[in-house]
């Protein structure tokens, strides 16, 4: 490893994935001396394997602090995408014309309008239509007739997830951020005001530490006395060739990206630390994706892969500071493109000292050891 890389930060972030470059490139633009630690391509990387969805309906119905992270988060994006663009040259090809979410039977529509209704009704400010299958068509000419209707929301967008991953490594460094990649961290050892990193070359000191490890956040929360019983979740994804441009909205499972390949996805598995693709799901995902829009049964598919998503065991974010080890941090999601504007912008303020996000507050890893769990987020 370079010797030039110091041994001393303002914060270390430990994860150079969406999550921690994020965090870590809101810290280095307020001025932090920032250190990033990354173990490198050999990790389990949701960050290279997403959908890319900014995506806010439905989020949350059962944990309102959620949806309203969520959506602060998707207020913040184009704001996040300009300054990156202006930074490092990178585009990330954000749009945010809404999103829809399809339905293929009658009480599917119904328990999707029950569901976001109950949602506005609750949070005020959360628009939303539900469109019958003529309505549909109209808006997206190629949908096909097994889709009986579909919810839409001005909230929904898009971007280009490694495009994304880029820039926030360039933003970071231009802002003057150490970025080590090939880093393991082995362990954190601590002492007040004061935090050891330990890795198998060398050791580095900080005096606030964030842990944006994904999966191995398990691991390294308990050095700090901190809770993340964070597990994977498998998604695979297909992804056909270029094709013409036919679907400027994001829906949940079909998107067509700037380049214009088209992806099929949101697939969820409990099979363990395995990121491998299955004939039997993939074919499920084109399936849906073929009833959604029949024209792409005569496209050629091209890629599919598996990634693992980070999940708590209700689904929702880990965001605490630990009360053992003040300065020690836990930043664990599996939203990490549609909550990356707020990981650089509101995330970040907390860790240098201020005050913590208001909706935060429920979101401590000790939810877990007290029962207080709740039903899926995806």
């Amino acid at each position: 490893m370079n010797e030039t890389v110091p041994n001393t930060a303002d914060v270390i972030v430990v994860g150079g994935g969406l999550v921690g470059m994020a965090v870590a490139y809101g810290l280095a633009k307020a001025g932090t001396n920032t250190l990033v630690l990354d173990q490198g391509d050999d990790a389990f990387r949701a960050s290279r394997g997403n959908f890319g969805l900014v995506w806010v309906q439905g989020k949350g119905f059962d944990r309102l602090e959620y949806s309203r992270w969520t959506r602060s988060s998707a207020r913040a994006w184009a704001g996040l995408a300009e300054g990156l663009r202006q930074e490092t040259d990178v585009d990330v090809r954000l749009t945010q014309p809404g999103g829809f979410h399809m339905c293929f039977s009658d009480n599917e529509l119904a328990e999707r309008q029950a569901r976001l209704a109950g949602m506005q009704a609750a949070l005020g400010d959360y628009p939303f239509e539900m469109l019958d299958g003529a309505d549909l068509k109209a808006r997206l000419p190629g949908i096909g007739p097994k889709v009986v209707g579909a919810s839409y929301t001005p909230m929904d967008g898009h971007v280009n997830p490694l495009k994304l991953l880029r820039a926030l490594h360039a933003g970071a460094r231009h802002h003057g951020a150490t970025v080590v990649g090939r880093m393991p961290v082995t362990g954190i050892e601590s002492a007040p005001g004061e935090f050891t990193v330990v890795t198998p070359e060398r050791r580095f000191t900080a005096p606030r530490i964030v842990l944006a490890a994904g999966l191995g956040n398990r691991v390294l929360a308990e050095h700090v006395g901190l809770h993340a019983p964070v597990a994977p979740n498998r998604g695979q994804v297909l992804v056909s060739e270029r094709v013409r441009p036919f679907l400027k909205y994001p829906t949940i499972n079909v998107r067509q990206t700037d380049e214009g390949s088209v992806q099929f996805g949101d697939s969820m598995e409990e099979v363990g630390f395995n990121d491998l693709t299955t004939t039997d799901v993939l074919a499920k995902i084109a399936q849906r994706g073929v009833s959604t829009f029949p024209f792409l049964a005569d496209v050629r598919m091209v890629r599919a892969w598996g990634a693992l998503r980070v999940m708590s065991p209700d689904g929702y974010p880990i965001y605490q500071q630990s009360e053992s080890h003040p300065g020690a941090f836990v930043v664990t999601c599996h939203s990490g493109v549609t909550l990356a504007a707020a990981h650089a912008t509101r995330i970040a303020p907390w860790i240098r000292g201020g005050e913590r996000p208001e909706e935060l507050a429920v979101f401590a890893g000790e939810r877990f050891l007290t029962g207080e769990v709740f039903s899926h987020a995806h």
